[in-house]
């Protein structure tokens, strides 16, 4: 071997050796040192006086191990490069770091490692080592059935007659082609029977997945109407709301961050006699049973590093839905949200998230009106209020920075080694406004009126993408209070 090949390939030796190390699991993994820092590490040996970043390195052979269930193919198709395709050295250290980014977001595997296996002057082979998760969760089912955990506490004084309880069957991964299978049985507030099945690819090329579900149940009690922003409920001796839902998507992923969602969703819903004379406008004024097809169109982008709680990045999503053929049930809709992320340090970084929506005409019946407090779509500081409406935005705004890093040992069993569980602590101060435009808000005083708030709190992050949210945050109306949230990356 030539004088100039052995120096290009100890620099390329050096630089991916110590991309081994780069690649651990977030979050818990060590810092990811910058470029620069990475090439100053390599130019610092005093063997290497050139610099070859232009010289194209081949991608000889990919050597997957660790996936017991997961199939190869699956895990090529998030790796943003191929056998046979050449790059230069600081693109590829790039891609390798891509590769681990993507196959986390996965949710597939608790850790992932790309690093160089060999090399023979300009090939190269690389091994992707992967930690597969559980992916089966037979489990009970236990849920309060209001908007947040604070109202169900101090609102409803946490009753058990607002608990959902049953059992519920997880299995990701089913066939190994990161699917997902779910199927729930709930009794208590809600009796209900339900299942999906979503499966990512179903064509040779990868690029065309579909899913299925279905939902069949009924309700002792209804919010029939807002009033003073508050949800109102009625509670009968029988069920006052049956429903029927059921739908059928068809997705396309091209690449590797975009994913577009075509759907059609079949409703049928009714209401006891009793909720139409209290709220005439519930549906359409004396209606009681309705039945309604969707149309749907949701395109999603993400680009970031974790998308469970993400520190840098961008994320986006839009959504268009066409409800009904009839006049009186017609409905035309509009999301988008999106978020960036931008890192201000090794430990801080600084979000800015936004949303609009809108639905036409703006004459709708109450059950098309929920906009601000349902889902995750909601502003901090007014989680004891929904804000109904046709039209609505919204902007938050976050600074975030890592307090503790530090894992936990779990006690060996007879078949299962001793492991370690990560936790990551953040801690962040954050202020959000918003309006909702709503042509009849009768008593509710939140509509038509810029809204702001802010606070403080902590995160906490460990394995199976738990996180936790503990805020205190503050409204314009001068209340406060200390809340519980689960992650949403919007």
């Amino acid at each position: 071997m030539k004088l100039r090949e052995r120096k290009y390939c100890l620099w390329l030796f050096l630089a991916l050796a110590c991309c081994h190390d780069l690649f651990a699991q977030f979050p818990g993994g060590k810092e990811v040192p910058s470029e620069k820092s990475l090439s100053e590490l390599i130019v610092s040996s005093d063997s290497i006086k050139q610099n070859p970043s232009q010289s194209l390195f081949t991608v000889r052979t990919i050597f997957i191990i660790g996936n017991k269930r997961t199939r190869q193919n699956i895990i090529l198709r998030e790796i943003p490069f191929k056998a046979g395709e050449q790059y230069p050295l600081n693109e590829l250290v790039k891609k390798f770091e891509g590769a681990r980014k993507q196959l986390m977001n996965t949710a597939l595997f608790h850790e992932v490692v790309v690093a160089l296996k060999s090399f023979d002057g300009y090939n190269i082979d690389i091994i992707v080592d992967v930690k597969e998760r559980w992916y089966i969760f037979p489990v009970p089912y236990f849920k309060p059935v209001d908007r947040n955990i604070n109202q169900w506490i101090i609102e409803q004084k946490a009753s058990l007659s607002r608990v959902n309880y049953g059992a519920k069957l997880l299995y990701n991964n089913a066939t190994g082609r990161n699917d997902k299978f779910r199927f729930w049985w709930v009794n208590g507030y809600t009796k209900q029977l339900s299942f999906s099945y979503d499966r990512m690819y179903i064509d040779k090329s990868m690029k065309w997945g579909m899913s299925v579900s279905f939902a069949k149940g009924k309700n002792r009690e209804i919010n029939y109407n807002t009033i003073l922003n508050k949800q109102v409920f009625l509670k009968g001796d029988g069920y006052v709301r049956n429903f029927l839902a059921s739908s059928m998507e068809v997705t396309y992923r091209r690449a590797i961050k975009t994913r577009h969602r075509f759907g059609i969703s079949f409703t049928k819903e009714e209401i006891g006699d009793t909720v139409l004379s209290l709220n005439p406008q519930y549906f359409d004024p004396g209606v009681k049973k309705v039945s309604f097809v969707d149309f749907y169109y949701i395109m999603s982008y993400f680009d970031v590093d974790y998308i469970p709680y993400p520190t840098k990045g961008y994320a986006a999503e839009v959504t268009m839905v066409k409800r009904g053929f009839q006049k009186e049930n017609s409905l035309w809709g509009l999301n988008a949200k999106g978020s960036a992320l931008w890192p201000l340090n090794k430990k801080s970084f600084f979000t800015l998230s936004a949303f609009g929506g809108i639905k036409l005409p703006f004459k709708q019946p109450f059950y098309n009106k929920r906009m601000l407090g349902y889902s995750d779509m909601f502003l901090q500081g007014y989680e004891y209020y929904v804000i109904d409406g046709v039209a609505a935005s919204y902007l938050k705004t976050t600074f975030t920075r890592k307090l503790f890093n530090f894992s936990v040992k779990t006690p060996a069993l007879k078949k299962f080694a001793s492991q370690r569980i990560p936790f990551s602590i953040y801690g962040k101060v954050y202020g959000n406004a918003g309006y909702v435009h709503n042509p009849d808000p009768g008593t509710n005083f939140l509509s038509n009126r810029m809204l702001y708030s802010g606070g403080f709190g902590i995160d906490i992050i460990t394995m199976y993408d738990f996180i936790l949210k503990l805020e205190f945050s503050f409204n314009q109306l001068g209340q406060n209070g200390l809340f519980f949230h689960r992650n949403s990356i919007f």
